[in-house]
């Protein structure tokens, strides 16, 4: 048995989770970057990624890009984050393409590139809104020519990136504006943009919407490839897996115990002040994991289990009417926040499954059965 904590990592609904949302984007003109951030470049996922149909993989980390480079990972490799620029030699080694805000940041990748006389493919960042990364509208044009002006440098296209700080949705309005920045570099400048990359997980409503998406021809997908779930309201998105990937916690302690402290109330561990509420005695479970390991507010627990409060290296919990018995799994859903610090961590075991290379496995062997014994009918596995 696989030992706890652990994410379950189920590569078969990742791969159906990829597979709809490649062809649903399809239909509209739109292709898809993989995300592989909230996987730390894990090998197995991105492959699941190419097969379901993405040329194209993009993350934040550059140390990810390159893990993925070593495990042969055959891909094209967008840094999606702006590059440090002390970093920038390894950005032209190891990625395609970079996202980029900082014209002194794309010299530098100009530079580091002539060395090795390699081109890299740059995407100019906009800003429309949500206050994260981008340049502003006004000054695309001198960035977009200082930037075709660089040798070994290739204006790839411009993206946005929304609702990740600000929780500013894409909409009409914002995506149309993009369209337009699109086409006014190139008659400004008369070079033409590969990729016009509108955004991300959050851009799915409007995309698979009826609105126009006039240039628009790229979005870079994490969380609704992982979790099934469209990132503005954490709705699932039907005929998609939310449960592609779980995490599973051990029972450490349990006891039956008032559920409201006793003593004078001072701060916790992290700063926090909770008087908590008087409901007479409690069930109340301890689980072998924390918030060094996962987002607690980011878990979901089955029907009758409450999540209560969480320190460094304990998650407490309370049921309804029964006691989880010590050594006990618990298995929780994750959002995005959650998934993050659990497969950061490394006190929290990665557990890839694939009943497909399973059934294939026992299709084979029961072939070989029915050839000397003649034919067996194979059940559906689900």
């Amino acid at each position: 048995m696989n030992s706890a904590p652990r994410l379950e990592i189920d590569l078969d609904k990742i791969f159906h989770n990829a597979r709809t949302l490649v062809q649903r984007l399809g239909s509209r003109g739109i292709s898809v970057t993989g995300v592989t951030k909230a996987t730390l470049g894990s090998a197995d996922i991105a492959n699941e990624l190419l097969r379901a149909g993405l040329t194209s993989l993009g993350d934040s980390r550059i140390e990810n890009i390159e893990s993925m480079r070593r495990a042969n990972v055959a891909a094209e490799m967008t840094l999606i984050r702006s590059p440090m620029i002390t970093q920038a030699d390894r950005v032209v080694k190891f990625a395609d393409i970079s996202c980029n805000t900082e014209i002194k940041v794309i010299r530098q990748l100009s530079v580091e590139a002539r060395k090795v006389d390699r081109s890299h493919r740059v995407i100019l960042m906009v800003e429309l809104g949500d206050l994260r990364e981008g340049i502003m509208p006004d000054d695309l044009i001198q960035v977009a020519r200082e930037t075709l002006c660089l040798p070994n440098i290739v204006l790839e296209g411009i993206g946005t990136n929304l609702a990740c700080r600000s929780g500013v949705a894409p909409d009409a309005n914002n995506m149309a504006k993009l369209s337009e920045l699109a086409n006014l570099v190139e008659t400004t400048t008369g070079n033409a943009l590969k990729v016009v990359s509108g955004g991300n997980s959050a851009n799915l409503n409007w995309a698979l919407g009826d609105a126009d998406i006039g240039r628009i021809n790229n979005l870079r997908l994490g969380e609704s490839i992982l979790l099934g779930r469209e990132a503005l309201q954490r709705l699932p998105i039907p005929e998609l897996h939310t449960d592609a990937i779980t995490l599973v916690a051990e029972v450490i302690e349990s006891k039956i115990k008032p559920s409201k402290p006793s003593g004078e109330i001072a701060q916790n561990a992290f700063g926090e002040q909770l008087a908590g509420n008087d409901r007479g005695k409690v069930v109340q479970t301890i689980l072998a994991i924390g918030r060094q390991d996962v987002d607690p507010e980011g878990l979901q627990a089955a029907a009758g289990i409450r999540i209560c409060d969480a320190s460094s290296d304990h998650l407490i919990l309370e049921s309804a009417d029964h006691e989880l018995p010590v050594g006990a799994e618990v298995t929780f859903q994750l959002d995005y926040s959650a998934l993050l610090r659990a497969m950061t961590s490394p006190f929290v075991g990665k557990f890839h499954k694939q009943l497909r290379q399973a059934t294939s496995l026992r299709q084979r062997s029961l072939q070989a059965v029915s050839s000397s014994s003649g034919k067996i009918g194979l059940g559906t596995f689900r």
